[in-house]
């Protein structure tokens, strides 16, 4: 074998070899390369940036009405129910005269005793007029004669004189003994009455009806008492209020209090597939109270009172102590470039986000004027139309490849 052909064998096999290596390099580059990331995305772009806070509430009424017993009596049953709806000066409840206590036999006979006494002295009494009529006849004929004698001079005047205090004398005692013949039977008609309300089955009450009457136009929002029975002076009978004039009452924590200005935003969800209620902050109650969180921590929390601007028939529709979920609008501001928070990392005292810039993820320190749980509102580091990622792990570099994911 020639030179010529010793150097052409040579060379395939260098050529051979060298395919051999990139093929192998190829491979091992094919092998190890970085794989992009699949990575979920948000372009960035301006809207309306709210600070909110959001807390659960609940509907009450603003006036509250509750109509009394204003004495002891026997309360009629109600013939209203909760939700009768009700004009100012409608009756509402009607009250009856108590009926009397049981007696037993011993006091019944007391009774009936009592009524013999009463009728000996109104017999006594009637006795003791006839005695004070007859002496006061009696005295003004001894007048009338004295002053016939005292004309014709047989007596002296001073005579005269005291026939006519005689005669007036038994006109006081008279008007006296008619006084106390009165008195016993007065005396006598009660006893009487006692002894007729101890008499068996003698539980009539006495007629005497006592209406109360509504003093707001509104509905029935609570019975006390659903069937007759006797009641006490200021036993609360039932509740009464105009569904279509309610507030909200919301309570936050104390330190996000002094945040909510006069007169904030807010709107009320009342339920599903229900439009939210508009209002506006009215109040924020000066006393704080404790409340249990669901975790069981005690928290520190204020009343914020929400004026509705919702008319009274949309109103109808919802009730007193009915829930809510408030959200009360701190500040708000158009225009601002909004980057979700789920693209925020913390590094040192500053932020940054991962921009897709060529198919690679690319670092971005931002700053932001305000932020929320939700998005910030960037200052600094954005612009309108860039494509930041969302929750990036701690896989995500600065040039690392990635592949934003398809929607479904």
């Amino acid at each position: 074998m020639n030179n010529k052909a010793i150097n052409g064998m040579s060379q395939r096999r260098w050529l051979i070899g060298g395919l051999a290596v990139a093929a192998l390099a190829a491979v091992l580059w094919a092998a190890y390369r970085p794989r992009p990331l699949v990575v979920e995305t948000a372009t960035l772009a301006e809207g309306r940036f709210e600070q909110v806070i959001e807390e659960d509430g609940r509907l009450r009424l603003q006036q509250r009405y509750t109509v009394t017993a204003p004495t002891a009596a026997q309360l009629q049953r109600p013939t209203l129910k909760v939700g009768d709806a009700v004009q100012a000066g409608d009756v509402v409840a009607v009250l009856a005269p108590s009926a009397p206590s049981m007696i037993d036999a011993r006091t019944r006979g007391v009774l009936q005793e009592r009524v013999g006494t009463a009728d000996a002295s109104l017999a006594a009494a009637v006795a003791n007029v006839k005695r004070l009529q007859a002496a006061l006849a009696q005295a003004t004929l001894e007048a009338e004669r004295a002053d016939q004698l005292a004309k014709d001079n047989f007596i002296a005047a001073s005579a005269r004189d005291q026939a006519r205090l005689a005669r007036e004398a038994a006109q006081q005692a008279l008007r006296a003994g008619q006084a106390q013949q009165a008195a016993a039977d007065h005396a006598l008609g009660e006893a009487r009455a006692a002894l007729q309300r101890a008499q068996p089955g003698s539980g009539a009450v006495a007629q005497g009806l006592w209406s109360l009457t509504s003093p707001v136009t509104g509905r029935v929002l609570k019975l006390h008492k659903e069937s007759a029975e006797p009641v006490a002076a200021g036993q609360p009978l039932l509740e009464i209020g105009d569904t279509g004039a309610l507030e909200a009452v919301v309570d936050v924590l104390s330190g996000d209090a002094p945040r909510i200005p006069p007169g904030a935003v807010v709107q009320l969800a009342t339920g599903r597939a229900q439009p939210p209620l508009a209002g506006t902050v009215a109040r924020i109650e000066p006393q704080a109270f404790t409340k249990v969180s669901a975790l069981g921590i005690e928290e520190q929390r204020v009343n914020v009172v929400v004026a509705l601007d919702a008319k009274a028939d949309d109103l109808q529709r919802l009730g007193d102590g009915f829930r809510v979920d408030a959200r009360i609008t701190l500040s708000a501001q158009d225009g601002a470039l909004l980057v979700p928070s789920a693209a925020l990392v913390r590094q040192g005292d500053g932020w940054q986000v991962f921009v897709v810039e060529g198919g690679k993820a690319r670092t971005r320190t931002v700053t932001f004027k305000d932020r929320h749980a939700d998005s910030a509102w960037v200052q600094d580091g954005l612009k309108a139309g860039d494509v930041v990622i969302l929750y990036p792990g701690s896989a995500m570099t600065d040039g690392r490849p990635v592949r934003v994911r398809s929607a479904p």
